[in-house]
């Protein structure tokens, strides 16, 4: 594979996710999109830009290598090329906090 084609599956990959994850595309798709995912597997996969990556990748690896062997090293170094486009492009932005929440005990007992 050339040099070429792997700069291109990192832009296609960085593109592609950056388009789903974070814009609203005209007439707000994108957006739209996102919100009607909810809060499921899908939702959560497009709101992570590292997660959404990977799937993105994935169908690019399996065009642009041959064998299965470049296919399965291609898929993750297409995910992380797009994720240091990411950070570099995003330097000046603050970092979106990480919001983890524990499912409530229902055998606790509240006062």
């Amino acid at each position: 594979m050339f040099f070429y084609w792997l700069l291109l599956g990192v832009l296609v990959t960085w593109r592609v996710t950056h388009l789903l994850s974070t814009e609203s595309g005209p007439w707000d798709v994108f957006g739209r999109l996102r919100r009607s995912a909810g809060t499921g597997f899908f939702g959560e996969l497009v709101s992570c830009f590292y997660c959404l990556s990977l799937w993105i990748a994935a169908p690019l690896a399996w065009l642009l290598a041959d064998g299965w062997r470049h296919r399965l090293l291609l898929w993750p170094a297409l995910s992380a090329g797009a994720i240091l486009l990411e950070r570099i492009a995003s330097r000046g932005e603050p970092a979106a906090p990480i919001v983890f929440e524990e499912p409530e005990d229902p055998n606790v007992l509240r006062s």
